[in-house]
């Protein structure tokens, strides 16, 4: 039996960045899902689960802790991973508490966010 990819979704409202972390994860077998601000995300019409969240801090409008608060008051949060340009001990203490899997501080090394996802989706 053949196993589907697991669905990653990438939140980041930089487009190249979002391109580049959508490159490395299809390169490791994940399928992936691009949002450029958490707003659309929360308006996805794609059906099917999504695993993991690639999620930048700074979007803009709603940011995303919010975001991931917003899902966690829902029911209905996998597992985040946040990515950030900004080096703010009290944002990542805030992101901590959310209850965040990892926070990674661009530029990151792209083996830190594959182990991060693995270790987040468990076996």
């Amino acid at each position: 039996m053949v196993s589907l990819p697991r669905t990653i979704a990438i939140v980041e409202d930089d487009a190249s960045m979002r391109r580049s972390v959508r490159r490395l994860l299809n390169a490791h077998g994940f399928a992936t899902e691009e949002y450029p601000s958490a707003e659309s995300f929360l308006q996805r019409t794609i059906d099917g689960e999504v695993e993991c969240l690639v999620l930048d801090v700074d979007l803009g409008g709603m940011s995303g802790i919010e975001l991931q608060r917003r899902l966690k008051d829902d029911g209905s949060c996998p597992p985040v991973i946040f990515i950030t340009a900004l080096e703010d001990e009290a944002l990542q203490a805030d992101a901590e508490r959310a209850g965040c899997f990892a926070y990674l501080r661009k530029p990151f090394p792209g083996s830190a966010l594959i182990e991060s996802i693995n270790e987040a989706l468990g076996p």
